[in-house]
């Protein structure tokens, strides 16, 4: 990589382009949180890696396997949409802005394992039906919308009275988190697997039907044969060992770790965090540097830090034609104001200055890069500005009409005073009129005209503006007359 791609990957940014990949990262990441524990979240992941060889094989210049990819992507697409549209609907469902923005569900790690587990081993022996929702990474509560709000204290009596029959919840599943009974009475989605076995009945396909949505843990106790399954990862642990449960709700809960859970759970939000952003600021660079395009602008020079008692005479050039190049987007919304060409006069001198115009003397907007540059120098020529007093001379055109000749002439006032540069004002020796018709006078008067500054860089004083012409008109004498 030159050094020139590399300036362009580190520098050139706007602010724009900062808070455009920051809250596309944030979208991605929430995306991530949303989804993570859920087989959307992998059929996600294995997309962006054919993206990735897409990309790849399109700079290598691989036209089919570019191609490819592009068809599967857009068929991985539909099939995220159709097969796991319950997993999409329960996360869309959410009841509060907030869990759908910024809330991140955390992984339960102050469960009290023992609690349920001496619950549930009673419910079994006295083979009384139960349902017990466990939400660890993504949560339930976009799934599950259902039930009655308790927020009572775990104990193992409160669940052992829920679910005893008679109970008007013992129907339904009861949801914990952490130390509280959040929730009771509430329906679960049913499973539509058509291989689960005859042997399991609703409560099964209930909880089966939450795990393919969610990353939850979901005890069940079955009430004709008094048996304890562990549902996860739409898997079905049978379990008869008390003490295998309670191994099993803390392996899934992490709830014989407490403190290194939580530091485990922020590290891999941190993580993915980061994988967020790298792959957004990858993105962006492979949208806007892919999509480079040149353009000419005419620049007018600025010239700066003249010393005041100088003047710029005479420039080769007024104007710098620009070759840049960048992203289209920016391109297409440069402005000429966004634009200058600025070149210090410091150092320069009385007379002719040769002055180089390279990368420095041009400002461009973030992003945009210069190219060429033409002219790469200008010449200047500067003066000291100065005063002197110059003759004024009419200045006639055409001819009197015959038989009249101008006998006198008379400029008011004779001299006046011109500002300008020291060099130039040695050359003047002489200020005109402005033309006039000697056809048009007739007969002695004055006229008023206006001086003629050559060149245009002298300045004349205001009140010499214009100059009074008087003149004497009279009849040419014959040649008969001067004889007698």
């Amino acid at each position: 990589m030159t050094m020139e791609q590399l300036a362009l990957l580190f520098f050139g940014w706007r602010w724009q382009d900062i808070l455009d990949i920051v809250f596309n990262a944030y979208i991605l990441f929430r995306l991530y949180v949303l989804f993570r524990g859920t087989n959307v979240l992998r059929v996600i992941m294995a997309v962006v890696a054919m993206w990735i060889i897409g990309r790849s094989a399109n700079a290598m210049g691989l036209v089919i396997t570019n191609w490819v990819m592009q068809g599967v992507i857009t068929l991985a697409t539909f099939i995220i949409i159709i097969v796991f549209r319950n997993e999409i609907s329960g996360v869309v469902r959410t009841r509060s802005f907030g869990f759908f923005l910024w809330e991140i569900p955390r992984t339960q790690n102050n469960t009290p394992v023992r609690i349920i587990t001496d619950a549930v081993v009673k419910l079994a022996r006295s083979k009384i039906g139960a349902l017990i929702v466990i939400p660890l990474k993504t949560g339930v509560d976009s799934i599950i919308a259902s039930g009655t709000d308790i927020n009572a204290s775990l104990s193992r009596e409160m669940l052992v009275n829920i679910f005893w029959p008679g109970s008007p919840l013992h129907d339904g599943a009861v949801v914990i988190q952490g130390t509280k009974i959040t929730r009771a009475g509430t329906i679960l989605p049913l499973s539509q697997n058509r291989h689960l076995a005859s042997k399991y009945g609703t409560r099964h396909r209930a909880a089966l039907g939450l795990t393919e949505q969610s990353d939850a843990l979901v005890i069940v106790v079955s009430e004709e044969r008094g048996r304890v399954s562990l549902v996860k990862d739409n898997r079905i642990h049978e379990v008869r060992d008390s003490e295998k449960i309670e191994t099993l709700i803390k392996q899934y809960t992490g709830g014989h770790e407490p403190v290194k859970g939580m530091r485990r759970q922020t590290r891999e939000l941190l993580l993915a965090a980061m994988v967020c952003l790298l792959c957004t600021t990858g993105l962006w660079l492979s949208f806007s540097r892919g999509m480079e395009t040149l353009a000419d602008y005419d620049v007018p020079i600025e010239f700066m830090n003249s010393d005041k008692k100088m003047n710029i005479i005479d420039a080769s050039a007024s104007k710098s034609r620009l070759l840049i190049s960048g992203a289209r987007p920016l391109i297409n919304a440069l402005t000429l104001d966004q634009i200058s060409v600025k070149i210090s006069l410091d150092g320069t001198a009385v007379g002719k200055n040769k002055l180089a115009i390279t990368r420095q003397n041009v400002q461009l907007p973030p992003g945009i890069r210069l190219k060429n540059i033409e002219p790469d120098q200008v010449e200047v020529i500067l003066d000291v500005m100065a005063e002197k007093w110059v003759p004024v001379q009419a200045d006639f055109s055409g001819k009197l009409p015959d038989g009249l000749i101008m006998t006198s002439l008379r400029v008011i006032p004779e001299t006046v005073k011109i500002t300008g540069g020291g060099l130039i004002l040695d050359t003047v020796s002489t200020v005109f009129t402005e033309k006039i018709p000697l056809e048009k006078l007739t007969s002695s008067g004055f006229v008023n005209v206006a001086l003629v500054m050559s060149p245009a860089t002298l300045q004349l004083d205001e009140k010499y503006k214009k100059v009074q012409i008087q003149y004497t008109i009279s009849e040419r004498k014959r040649n008969d007359d001067i004889e007698s």
